[in-house]
């Protein structure tokens, strides 16, 4: 027998040098291993087509088959051309591997191959495994198969095997049409078998007693054995030589050896943590009875020893295991330093406290400071008289019901039923025609129906949505009024267990509508003038008074016409918002406004910074941990009460604001609703340049009041039929995509001011809740960033005509230096960034702030401005 060379000696006997393998490297494993050059540039070349091939594949799955033709047909034109065909991220080699891989043998599972490469060049270039190599590449190649035959038989089952085959791949849809043929659908329990006996075997599982996890060591990995605690009066010398038990150790029962136990220490000297950071040597006491399901991976020791102060000392002054000794050999004595710090009880656990605290305290109570807060009843609305109530006649209905189907059946349509239901403002007749007859040629005729009745407008459904009829609403010759203490008082209002719970109206049958503002989480109401929308935003206001505690809701309100939501001032100590400093607690200045929606803005980022800590998702749940003492207010947790947005005229500020409001309006849209911020905007023309795109695909309720053409219906409800309404609070709701016709309950300024007056008569709090501190564009820590060089070179001069003139405007720059727009827009930014104008009013002129040239030149000179 030849003497072999040692490695990495270059010389090989002549007869080893007959055969070359291709390449004047060794494809053995050693060879790669023995030659670092070799090692490393095999190591490399394996990464990459691992993270190749993953990408090719993941392509594939996006792309689809669009590239099986140019695969196809390779040869039979230029590999140039075949290559900008393909729309794979690879091109070429990513289209042929992944169709090949993917289309051809394993499917969507093949995207688990390109792993082996990875790890195995992984290995080769770091030396160290990210996963152990022979036990993943057994588990990848498995679990190919596995999920492709699998995927297999869900693609069979589906019947969609032209759309759906790229999810098995041949290799899976051809075994499953073989196991369909012999087991039909029960092939799914051959499958399920062959992946139970791959969990038994090669996991080497041997019971299904789900209540004690086996005691098992995985393959591939070695063995730890359990040591001994030392006697006191032996040595380290006596634990080196210690007898370990053989191989079939790992699978012993360790409560069927109490005899084993005697050579440890007393139960009682022992502390198990359930931390796997904290384990001495990871592995359980054999024969502890208190160890219960842990397994000997996963239970921790602490050892403390009587009458020592620091057991973690003390263990440190024993000896400390090496996690890869195996049962053969001995274990190994490492130094003190090599010992990972141990991790001792905390002293105090917070859940502990909280649960102290809860018994003790009681459930914190966020209406504690308002004990004595009485809600406004229901005496303090108009009473209701029925009397005067007019309802619809018998004579009209019939009335009705006839000239429909006369109308009807001049143009061809019979009817074959026909009902009427009564609602306070319509009344909806359902009709059923005879069976071949076009829904769309009904639809068409609204225009005659609405001509044979004499109507003021009619708004025909077709078809019913959940009915199978066509509804025709008519509008009632006397339309019945629906008071606010009807609503509000009724069983149903008193009894909704809402969050945010809003009363919107009345049904065509008569049902209260009432809907969760915290769920919607956002309303969008538009109508023309003097159709009832400043009646509604009141309705809503009181419909949450009347369920809300000060406490629990804040209400933040904008009303540009300094009008309509004036009343509402005297509940600022106990349901307003607004900003500190602020004499106004309703927001009428657009300046202030821009101020309060970023200032909202900040609050609901400060609100997800404290849901964040608490490890909540949203506001509900941070209450309800908040109540039950498990926050702690030292570290900044607070009761958060839900705040609600009310802007009457959201048209006016974006005239005049325009960016300024759409961005802070669509912020608190996209994200708010979480941390309990919700908007309320209404608008008297939903045109697009108001109701822009951002901000209307954030609220998905959306509520129209008469409107003046079918191109608002269309921009506010995504459908026609606003402009049929009849007016005074008849409305139109749409969520969801299902829309409602409601009639909005009335209330009077005398109600709404009885309201306010009680409420404001109690004892508040010490002033209106105060929204974040927000520190305009023009304040002084924009100017201290001021960079001189971004300045125009004509910034001086025109701040010099500004200041001669006392005007600033950008047309008046624009007029007498002869500059486009653009640029004197520009200057005209730059000089309230230096302090020359006031920030922008609308179609206001700005206010010039230098009075004289003098000044201006000095302020000039200290900005080193040209």
């Amino acid at each position: 027998m030849p003497e072999k060379t040692p490695r990495g000696n270059s010389y090989r006997p002549k007869e080893k040098q007959e055969k070359p393998s291709g390449f004047q490297l060794s494809l053995s494993w050693e060879g790669l291993v023995s030659n670092p050059k070799s090692s490393l540039a095999w190591g490399v070349f394996f990464m990459l087509i691992g993270s190749l091939l993953e990408i090719a594949f993941l392509s594939y799955i996006f792309t689809g088959t669009a590239d099986q033709s140019v695969v196809d047909g390779l040869g039979q034109e230029p590999l140039r051309e075949a290559g900008r065909q393909t729309r794979n991220a690879l091109g070429l080699f990513g289209a042929t591997a992944s169709h090949i891989f993917v289309y051809r043998w394993f499917g969507v599972a093949a995207l688990a191959l390109p792993l082996v490469p990875f790890l195995a060049g992984w290995k080769l270039v770091f030396g160290t495994e990210l996963l152990p190599l022979a036990r993943t590449t057994k588990e990848v190649v498995f679990y190919t198969l596995w999920v492709s035959v699998l995927m297999g038989y869900v693609v069979l089952m589906s019947g969609t095997e032209q759309s759906l085959s790229f999810l098995s791949g041949g290799v899976g849809y051809e075994a499953n049409t073989l196991l369909f043929g012999i087991l039909r659908w029960g092939s799914i329990l051959a499958i399920a078998f062959v992946l139970f006996l791959w969990v038994v075997y090669f996991y080497d599982v041997t019971s299904l007693d789900l209540k004690k996890k086996p005691s098992v060591q995985p393959q591939g990995q070695e063995h730890t054995p359990v040591v001994p605690a030392p006697a006191a009066d032996s040595g380290l010398a006596d634990y080196a030589s210690a007898d370990y038990a053989s191989a079939d150790y790992a699978s012993a029962d360790y409560a069927a050896e109490p005899e084993a136990a005697n050579t440890y220490r007393p139960l009682e000297e022992y502390h198990y943590d359930e931390e796997p950071d904290n384990a001495l040597s990871g592995n359980a006491l054999p024969g502890d009875a208190s160890s219960g399901d842990a397994s000997p991976e996963e239970a921790s020791i602490v050892i403390e020893k009587p009458g020592v102060e620091d057991p973690e000392e003390e263990i440190r002054e024993l000896f400390m295991l090496d996690r890869t000794t195996t049962p053969s050999e001995p274990p190994l004595i490492l130094e003190v330093d090599d010992m990972p710090p141990l991790a001792l009880p905390p002293d105090d656990d917070e859940e502990d406290i909280s649960e102290k605290i809860l018994r003790e305290a009681g459930y914190y109570d966020p209406t504690i400071d308002l004990p004595k807060y009485q809600f406004p009843t229901e005496a303090l609305l108009n009473e209701i008289n029925e009397s005067q109530q007019e309802k619809v006649s018998q004579e009209e209905l019939e009335g009705n019901k006839t000239r429909i189907v006369d109308t009807l059946r001049s143009y061809g349509i019979n009817i074959d039923k026909i009902k009427a239901t009564i609602g306070p403002t319509v009344t909806l007749y359902e009709i059923i025609p005879e069976a071949g007859v076009r829904i769309s040629k009904i639809k068409n005729l609204e225009g005659d129906i609405a001509l044979s009745l004499a109507a003021l407008g009619i708004r025909i459904i077709a078809p019913m949505p959940g009915r199978g009829t066509i509804g025709i609403e008519v509008p009632n010759k006397n339309r019945e009024t629906v008071f606010i203490r009807s609503v509000l008082g009724s069983e149903r209002f008193q009894k909704v267990n809402y969050d945010l719970p809003v009363v919107l109206g009345k049904t065509i049958s008569n049902e209260i509508h009432i809907a969760d503002l915290a769920k919607m989480p956002h309303l969008l109401m538009a109508g023309a003038t003097g159709q009832g929308k400043s009646v509604g935003l009141n309705v809503i206001l009181a419909s949450l008074i009347y369920k809300k505690h000060p406490s629990q809701l804040k209400f933040v309100l904008v009303d540009p016409k300094k009008v309509e939501l004036t009343l509402f001032n005297k509940l600022e100590r106990h349901f307003l918002a607004k900003l500190p400093n602020s004499e106004e607690a309703i927001i009428t200045d657009t300046k202030k406004v821009i101020y309060t929606l970023n200032s909202l803005c900040i609050e609901m980022d400060n609100r997800y910074d404290l849901l964040k800590e608490g490890a909540v998702r949203n506001i509900k749940e941070y209450n309800a941990k908040f109540v039950q003492r498990r926050l702690n207010p030292e570290k900044g947790h607070r009761f958060l009460p839900y705040i609600v947005l009310v802007i009457d005229e959201l048209a006016d500020l974006m005239m005049t604001a325009g960016k300024e409001v759409e961005t802070p309006i669509a912020r608190l849209a996209q994200l708010a609703r979480a941390v309990g911020i919700h908007l309320v905007l209404a608008t008297q023309r939903p045109s697009v340049k108001v109701i822009t795109g951002l901000i209307k695909a954030n609220f998905p309720a959306r509520l129209s009041y008469r409107v003046t053409s079918s191109i608002d219906s269309r921009t506010i409800l995504d459908t026609g039929g606003a402009e049929q309404l009849v007016g005074q609070g008849d409305m139109l709701l749409a969520i969801n995509s299902d829309i409602v016709r409601l009639q909005c309950p009335f209330i009077d300024t005398r109600e709404v001011e009885d309201i306010c007056d009680f409420i404001g008569s109690q004892r508040g709090y010490e002033e209106a809740y105060a929204l974040p501190e927000y520190e305009g564009e023009d304040g002084g820590e924009g100017r201290s960033e001021v960079n001189v060089e971004d300045f125009d070179q004509l910034l001086a001069e025109a701040a010099r005509l500004i200041v001669t003139h006392q005007q600033g405007s950008t047309s008046l720059i624009q007029r007498k230096m002869k500059l486009g727009y653009n640029r004197a827009g520009r200057i005209m930014d730059q000089l309230e960034v230096i302090g020359v104008v006031g920030p922008f009013t609308g179609s206001k002129a700005r206010d010039v702030l230098f009075h004289d040239l003098e000044s201006l030149e000095q302020h000039i000179k200290s900005m080193a401005i040209a």
